[in-house]
């Protein structure tokens, strides 16, 4: 008998699972187009991770009845949302855009709250490697900000997952400075690789 519905082309290519999400300077990575943060960068477990692309397209109507005759693309973002089960003040901080130390094993030190300043800009890979462990998929924002309303919400018999949201920002050279690079002009807020 012959099957029918869209059957599986490439078992290994099915994903499962979280991917590491690490954290490291983006300045001082702005050049690497490869990943080059490692899992000592990681923020540790994590109960969800969530990759998605937005754009928001203008779209051109014409006739009566009025039809669509094209779609221009106005705007697009990419984001990496995750929920950490580890609750550091190193976590913490990150969770609310403040200076990162990447120390996650930390039980002491103080997060500051009230004191509203712009998010610090990072530099996020996330590290999917596929069932089989030998495909991976990275996703690397070279610039990002940490965009999210912090909660912590404890429970009497489950962990606390703080969720957190990466918002990439632009990474090409016609940022000042060290802000950014021309291997990101073609590709400004950052990429997904395959290997």
């Amino acid at each position: 008998m012959a099957r029918q519905g869209p059957l599986t082309k490439d078992v290994s290519t099915v994903a499962l699972g979280l991917a590491q999400v690490r954290v490291g300077a983006a300045a001082a990575n702005i050049a690497n187009i490869a990943p080059v943060l490692t899992s000592s960068n990681s923020i540790g477990a994590l109960a969800n991770t969530r990759f998605a692309g937005e754009t928001e397209f203008w779209r051109l109507e014409s006739g009566f009845p009025l039809m669509e005759d094209t779609a221009i693309p106005l705007r697009t973002k990419a984001t990496l949302e995750c929920s950490f089960k580890e609750l550091t003040p190193a976590n913490l901080a990150l969770a609310i855009g403040k200076e990162w130390s990447g120390e996650v094993l930390t039980h002491s030190g103080e997060v500051s709250l009230g004191n509203l300043v712009a998010p610090i800009f990072l530099r996020m890979e996330a590290d999917y490697t596929f069932p089989n462990g030998t495909n991976h998929m990275n996703i690397i924002f070279p610039r990002c900000q940490v965009i999210s309303s912090v909660e912590m919400d404890m429970q009497a018999e489950d962990n606390v997952n703080v969720p957190i949201t990466f918002e990439a920002k632009r990474a090409d050279s016609e940022l000042s400075g060290e802000a950014g690079n021309a291997v990101w002009d073609n590709k400004p807020l950052g990429r997904v690789i395959f290997t």
